[in-house]
């Protein structure tokens, strides 16, 4: 079944490691830490999670 607890988990572990993967991509596009934009780098990067989540649902290699 598409939806199981076993689905939900692994689609949620890629998506918190594509959020991870997103937030780091963009920290460097400023010159400090102090000038990083957060809210920018917070939406790209939940962005990205629901990306990830929307692109599970044509199937998890890990799940086959």
């Amino acid at each position: 079944m598409i939806f199981s607890k076993q689905w939900w988990r692994a689609a949620l572990i890629r998506a918190l490691k594509t959020v991870a993967q997103a937030a780091v991509g963009l920290i460097p596009a400023a010159a400090t830490i102090t000038e990083v934009d957060w809210l920018t780098v917070a939406g790209c990067a939940l962005l990205a999670g629901l990306v990830s989540l929307l692109t599970s649902l044509a199937g998890l290699p890990e799940l086959d």
